[in-house]
């Protein structure tokens, strides 16, 4: 079995990259395989207008379930509208579109529940003895894979997508609501109106620990949708996860294959664990090289941009975790989120300037927060 490009793992970095393929150079033979059986597993991804650059949107747009014209977060003491477009997709969209796609590309193949053996430069061997050869291979079978060096916190969640029986009055997603009780660290409500009797919420927390009480959690999101307002006629699909959210992180520059992508390769964000826009980076990346360039100097550009993106990500990782007090989590997060529109809307695309840098840092450090410790965290970045 010959082919172009073999993608390992059928998250959205395998995803975006097939589809980016698509779109700019569709003969090529694409092959994703992915254990499960089905692509995407049980998630719903979000982002903002602008971490779409205008080459991608014709292979994006397909995937995307609802867009709105803005978004609110809330605090004790801020509740702030903003105006950047935002939009979500979800895992059965996603299979729906990259299944047709790999289906009307002759010569390609999406191999379900194919267990994985090996994976190497050019050849990637299954459980049923199956040998994939191609001119790439791409290595994106997930968080788990991640190679993590000391201390790390965690983002917990648990999401229930909530089928309603009667329509909502909701108008616009809440991002964060951080006026809730504040438990085992930064805590907030995430809340999704997808469709008139559709929303999905979910609990967050940025947490120390990686223990997650789910059943707990899930009645904490449905009494918080009772609150709202919404009248449940069932939970339609219920998410969860706990992410690492590291306080270092080494990622190399590989001058050959296998091309490790995704959360396995550091191509998240460490602060928000937010994956589209870098995984959207580099599946454009990958489309406009092909399999015969992808490690040219193109990649090393990419990656080094990466880095010094991640460098400030996870020095606020340092100050978050390891500087300031769990009780205290939400105070800086408030604090954050009265920057400029522009700042925010960087910073969780993982693209911020020096000029961000610098404003969040501008002022007095927040409530519980050490000066001393902070700026030794800062001076050893």
């Amino acid at each position: 079995m010959k082919f172009d490009f073999v993608l390992v793992g059928g998250g959205l970095q395998s995803a975006l990259i097939a589809l980016a393929l698509r779109a700019q150079r569709p003969s090529l033979r694409l092959a994703i395989v992915e254990k499960a059986e089905k692509i995407g597993g049980n998630h719903l991804w979000s982002f903002h207008a602008d971490d779409v650059p205008e080459e991608a949107r014709a292979f994006v747009d397909p995937l995307v379930i609802a867009r709105w014209d803005g978004f609110d977060v809330a605090f004790p003491g801020l509740r702030r509208t903003f105006d950047s477009p935002y939009a979500s997709i979800d895992s059965r969209r996603l299979h729906a579109v990259v299944s047709e796609s790999l289906a009307a590309t002759p010569g390609s193949a999406l191999l379900l529940g194919a267990e994985v053996v090996t994976v190497g430069e050019h050849e990637v061997t299954l459980a049923d003895g199956r040998t994939l050869e191609a001119a790439c291979v791409v290595d994106a079978r997930g968080p788990e894979g991640l190679v993590l060096e000391g201390a790390t916190g965690y983002q917990k969640f648990v999401g229930l997508e909530l089928a309603l029986a009667r329509p909502h009055q909701l108008t616009r997603p809440m991002l964060m609501d951080a006026t809730v009780a504040q438990t085992d660290g930064l805590r907030f409500l995430y809340v999704l109106p997808l469709a008139a009797d559709r929303v999905l919420v979910e609990d967050t927390f940025f947490s120390s620990d990686a223990a997650l009480d789910v059943a707990g959690v899930r009645a904490d999101v449905v009494g918080y949708a009772v609150r709202l307002g919404l009248e449940i006629a069932h939970v339609e699909r219920q998410e969860q996860g706990c992410l690492p959210l590291p306080l270092t992180l080494s990622v190399p520059t590989p001058t050959r294959g296998p091309l490790v992508a995704g959360y396995r390769g550091g191509f998240f964000h460490p602060t928000t664990g937010y994956s589209f826009p870098v995984a959207l980076r580099l599946a454009l990346h990958v489309a406009r090289s092909g399999p015969d360039a992808v490690f040219g100097p193109a990649l090393g550009r990419l990656l080094d941009e990466h880095k010094s993106q991640l460098r400030f990500a996870l020095l606020l990782n340092r100050l978050l975790f390891a500087v300031t007090p769990p009780q205290h989590r939400r105070d800086v997060m408030e604090r954050f989120h009265r920057l400029p529109p522009a700042t925010i809307r960087r910073f969780y695309a993982l693209t911020t300037t020096r000029t961000d840098r610098a404003r969040v840092f501008l002022g007095r450090p927040p409530r519980g927060v050490s000066l001393r410790a902070a700026l030794a965290e800062v001076l050893s970045a």
